[in-house]
This record gives structure tokens, C-alpha cells and sequence, in this order.
């Protein structure tokens, strides 16, 4: 049985506050490293369309000998700048997804961007409440949503997303972002929860920390998102980082250590803004 703690959704449904991402994993090697990641305990997996892994993720759930209903399976929609977006589009999408894992359902699908410029996630979000309508998503969110695309979307279809997964970690916070979704019933969850290893791990506070505990500074930092309430995803395809990174409820940080990395946050994005990011 997987010790992680749950998080209820908006919906009633209950998600593990963490799980396991496979940003940037090769779909050959996402089978690998998905079976090793349930092994050690994880119950909860993050692809996305876009990473191009959906096939070997699927084929790992089958071959993990854990029961579907256990793992928690979040995919997300690339709404790619190709066309504008409409209703069939997006159910064809997620059908796809759903082809590619080999699965009856998703446990969570998500607008990966807004593409604010393009201007038609509100016509995506009228398409993915008609998915979890269906029961074929048991709760549909969003990726990369400010607070104004967020009420947008409410105000728009009356439909709270469930998720709202962003970059953040102690040198990006997102503590407004994050009452906003407080404030709404928004779960957050944290893409690059580890800030990508550009640094943070190396932070002298982090590390300080780290070894109050006898503990890595990746464990620090992935406690420190468990005690504030997030959802974090981390990434990895070598065995022992992948059990390091879910060895995390053994100790508890106090509040002299939540200070100290609450004064980290720098306002910094690693990866682009979303009000900017588009593609062709």
C-alpha cells in the first residue's frame, strides 16, 4: 500500500500528493521508469500529449500488477497553434490519449496551456466539462492558468477547474496564484517542483536544512511542498532518485525551516510565461 497522502478535489475525488512526472522521458525508457516509480510506492503519474510517452506510460500501468483503481493518471490536452480549437478537436484529442494509454479513463486531464493570444480555452474548457460530464475524465483541470484566465473559465462555464498545475518551487511560490486557488477550491500542483536542478538544491539554505535532517535537499524541498499544501510531480529516470524522491514522510519540517524557504522566493520563472508562450 502506498503511504503517500491524499488530497480531496473539488469534485470528491482524491488525488496523491505525490507523484511521479515524465517530462523529457523517451517513450521507450517512460515504461522503465514508470514501473520502477510504482514499485517504490508511487500511486500517482503525470504525462501529457506533447511529451510523447502516453504509449510506454500505458504500458507500464498494465504491466505494474497494481490495480487501475489504485494509480492516478493525469494526461493533458497540447493545444498546439495549428488550428483553433473546437469541441470535436479537443474530444478527438483526448481520445487519442486515451488510445495511446490504453485506458477506460483518465483520473485528471488538463488544458496544458492557455494560449491566451489565441483566445479559445474557453471553447477547450466547454469541451473538457462535457469530458468529465461523461465520466471518461473523473476531474478535469488546467496547466499554466493565471487568476485571470482562471475566472474567465469559471465565469464562462460556472465549472471550477479541479487542478491548476504551475511552474512552482521555493524560488517561484506563487503564493498569491496560490490563494486564489485557496480562495476557489483549486487543488495546486507543481511542475519543476525541484526548480529543474538549475540551483536550488545548492541554495546554502536548503542545504542547511538538508542537514538538520541527515536528509538530501531534494527531500527538503519536496517536504517543504507536501507541508504547504501543493501537489508536487517530480522527475527522474535513475532508481535510487526515484525512491529517494518518494522516501519523504520520515521527518517534518518545523516552522523555522518553512520561514527560512519561504524567504527564497524570488519571483523567478525557469520556464516561459504563460501570458507570452505560444507555439506553432
Amino acid at each position: 500500500m502506498s503511504k503517500v497522502p491524499s488530497i480531496t478535489l473539488n469534485n470528491g475525488v482524491e488525488m496523491p500528493q505525490l507523484g511521479f512526472g515524465v517530462w523529457q522521458v523517451p517513450d521507450d525508457e517512460a515504461a522503465k521508469a514508470v514501473v520502477t516509480a510504482i514499485e517504490a510506492g508511487y500511486r500517482s503519474v503525470d504525462t501529457a500529449a506533447i511529451y510523447e510517452n502516453e504509449v510506454g506510460t500505458g504500458k507500464a500501468i498494465a504491466a505494474s500488477g497494481v490495480a487501475r483503481e489504485e494509480l492516478f493518471v493525469t494526461t493533458k490536452l497540447w493545444n498546439s497553434a495549428k488550428e483553433t480549437w473546437t469541441r470535436d478537436s479537443v474530444l478527438r484529442e483526448f481520445d487519442a490519449s486515451l488510445d495511446k494509454l490504453g485506458l477506460d479513463y483518465i483520473d485528471l486531464y488538463l488544458i496544458h496551456w492557455p494560449r491566451a493570444m489565441r483566445d479559445d480555452y474557453v471553447t477547450v474548457w466547454s469541451a473538457f466539462a462535457e469530458i468529465a460530464e461523461s465520466g471518461r475524465a473523473k476531474a478535469v483541470g488546467v496547466s499554466n492558468f493565471k487568476e485571470p484566465q482562471l475566472r474567465r473559465i469559471i465565469d464562462a462555464s460556472g465549472l471550477t477547474p479541479a487542478v491548476n498545475q504551475v511552474e512552482l518551487h521555493p524560488q517561484l511560490a506563487q503564493a498569491e496564484l496560490r490563494a486564489f486557488h485557496a480562495e476557489h477550491g483549486i487543488a495546486t500542483e507543481a511542475w519543476s517542483p525541484l526548480g529543474q536542478g538549475k540551483g536550488l538544491l545548492e541554495v546554502p539554505t536548503i542545504v542547511a536544512i538538508a542537514q538538520k535532517y541527515g536528509r538530501t535537499p531534494a527531500q527538503v524541498v519536496l517536504r517543504w511542498h507536501l507541508q504547504t499544501g501543493n501537489v508536487a510531480i517530480p522527475k527522474s529516470v535513475t532508481p535510487s532518485r526515484i525512491a529517494e524522491n518518494f522516501d519523504v514522510f520520515g521527518f517534518e519540517l518545523d516552522a523555522e525551516d518553512i520561514t527560512a524557504i519561504a524567504a527564497l522566493d524570488e519571483g523567478q520563472r525557469l520556464g516561459p510565461d504563460p501570458d507570452d508562450f505560444d507555439w506553432n
